[in-house]
């Protein structure tokens, strides 16, 4: 049995490690509702982007629109672009994305190329030999829609000088505080009719005849502008969804961390008196011995 000392000392590490689990809750349930708050604002502009999309894809011809709407007919290559975290002490949030995007990609019939962005899944991609094509880290804790233009400036580069068939995006989709999901969602090229992704929850309810749309200069220009710009948008608004997931899973880790801490200082508060009173009980066993010894010597 550990000394009363001992004891004394990983209580005292116990209290410590508490009191740093319960300023990082206390930090993350802070970024989370910002996170959550620019989530939210970026939404109504992908609703319209959305809708007009899809009023411009639904024309006939939609193949012939625009190169990002044109299926291939023959798939040789995919892209991956997938979202992690840039630190860690976030539970399961990194190993889930990572876990789960090799699940989905494991088995593909054709050569699979990445692009990460954080700096935790590009670390594990790596240790797993995966072919990284790009890696973003170190991105802004409040990150603008310039901070992600570049990544969806590559992807659809990548798209349409024919080195990736299809793009796919995985992130995880923020449900609420307590429940993230990791989600596989296609990018390229655009399918307005999938439903994939949470796209589908920036839809606003419409009652009456359909929307009427006058495009000007003209539809071809507004296309070579929309597409790119709405593909670059997706991936922000991923970002946005995995950032608010990242810190609701560290708030959680933390404070699961946090109880943890709190119940075993308990126990071992428990185990310090028991410790004690042992030593204690020794001391005046010893006391009481050594006064029956000197009695009976006199």
């Amino acid at each position: 049995m550990a000394s009363a000392r001992e004891v004394k000392l990983r209580i005292r590490s116990v209290k410590n490690i508490a009191q740093v689990t319960r300023a990082l809750q206390a930090v993350s349930a802070s970024k989370v509702q910002k996170s959550m708050q620019a989530m939210y604002r970026t939404r109504p502009y992908a609703t319209k982007a959305w809708q007009v999309l899809t009023h411009i894809a639904g024309q006939p011809g939609r193949s012939t629109l625009h190169p990002l709407l044109a299926p291939r007919e023959k798939v040789e290559s995919t892209l991956v672009v997938m979202i992690s975290g840039d630190r860690g002490l976030a539970g399961a949030y990194n190993t889930n994305i990572v876990r789960y995007t090799l699940q989905q990609f494991r088995d593909y019939p054709h050569p699979v190329k990445y692009i990460t962005i954080g700096r935790k899944g590009r670390d594990m991609m790596i240790r797993r030999k995966q072919d990284i094509l790009a890696e973003f880290s170190n991105l802004p804790a409040a990150p603008q829609f310039a901070d992600v233009s570049a990544i969806g400036h590559l992807v659809v580069n990548e798209f349409l000088e024919g080195r990736a068939d299809e793009v796919y995006l995985v992130y995880t989709d923020f449900v609420n505080m307590v429940t993230q999901i990791p989600t596989r969602k296609k990018l390229l090229p655009l399918e307005v009719d999938s439903g994939e992704g949470r796209v589908q929850t920036f839809e606003m309810t419409h009652h009456g005849p359909p929307a009427a749309y006058i495009y000007e200069p003209s539809q071809d220009e507004i296309l070579d502008e929309i597409v790119p710009r709405f593909t670059a948008l997706q991936v922000y608004q991923a970002v946005m969804e995995s950032l608010a997931s990242e810190h609701a899973a560290r708030m959680v880790a933390m404070k699961n961390a946090t109880d943890n801490a709190t119940e075993l200082s308990a126990v071992l508060q428990l185990a310090y008196n028991k410790a004690r009173q042992q030593s204690i009980t020794s001391e005046m066993l010893d006391i009481a011995g050594g006064a029956e010894a000197l009695a009976q010597s006199s």
